[in-house]
C-alpha cells in the first residue's frame, strides 16, 4: 500500500545473515510498521518498545521511545517526534489501521525499560516508561500476551510480525559503552529540543 510516511519511520534495510532474512533496524525514536515478512529489530537500554501485531493477519510492527511525554506532563499527541510514548504509540497504531490491520484484533508485547543508566538526572526513566505503556495499552484495550521488563540490563529483539515471534536476547556484559551514550545523548538532546510544527494523523 501507498502512502506518505511520517519522517520518524526508519529507512534502516538490511539483510540479517544469522536469520536469513530481510530485516529493518529501528532505532530511538523511529518507529517501523509492515504488512510484510521483514524481521524487525532494534537494542533497549531504559527505552521501551511495543510489538504491535493483529494477531489474524500478521500486519504487524515496532516502535522504541525514551520518554512517556514531555517534560510539562503534556500528553497531546501533537507533538513533533517520536521521542515521547504518546506520540510514539499513536504513530505505530494509525500505520497498522493503514496497512489493514484491525484494533480489535491487536495484541502487544513490550520489552525495555532496564535500569541502564546511572547517576542520571532523569529519574527512573526505565520504569516511568514501563508504567506509561502499560497504561496506554491498558486504556486503548489492547492485550499484552508477553513481556519482559525492568531489571539491570539491556535487551535486543527481534521480531517476526507474520508470526508474532519475538526473539530477545538479554545483553548481560556491554563490551563499550555505545548505548547508554547512545541513550544519555538521545535524552539531553529531546529534553532541550523544542517542540514546533504540527504533525498530519492518519
Amino acid at each position: 500500500m501507498d502512502f506518505e510516511v511520517d519522517k520518524h519511520f526508519s529507512l534502516s534495510h538490511y539483510y540479517d545473515r544469522h536469520f536469513d532474512t530481510q530485516a529493518v533496524k529501528v532505532l530511538p525514536g523511529e518507529y517501523y510498521a509492515t504488512d510484510g515478512e521483514e524481521m524487525i529489530c532494534t537494542v533497549l537500554g531504559s527505552c521501551v518498545s511495543v510489538c504491535l501485531r493483529d494477531n489474524y493477519s500478521g500486519i504487524g510492527g515496532l516502535n522504541h521511545f525514551l520518554l512517556p511525554h514531555d517534560r510539562s506532563g503534556e500528553t497531546s499527541l501533537l507533538t513533533e517526534s517520536a521521542r515521547y510514548g504518546t506520540y510514539a504509540m499513536e504513530l505505530l497504531i494509525n500505520h497498522l489501521l493503514k496497512l489493514g490491520g484491525q484494533r480489535r484484533r491487536f495484541e502487544a508485547k513490550v520489552f525495555g525499560g532496564g535500569q541502564v543508566i546511572r547517576d542520571f538526572t532523569f529519574a527512573n526513566v526505565g520504569e516511568r516508561n514501563v508504567s506509561f505503556v502499560m497504561k496506554h495499552l491498558a486504556n486503548e484495550g489492547i492485550p499484552v500476551v508477553a513481556r519482559d521488563v525492568l531489571k539491570t540490563y539491556p535487551r535486543k529483539v527481534h521480531f517476526f510480525p507474520r508470526t508474532g515471534r519475538v526473539m530477545l536476547k538479554k545483553i548481560n556484559s556491554l563490551h563499550n559503552n555505545t548505548l547508554i551514550e547512545r541513550e544519555k545523548s538521545y535524552l539531553r538532546q529531546v529534553d532541550h529540543k523544542p517542540e514546533t510544527g504540527e504533525i498530519d494523523l492518519f
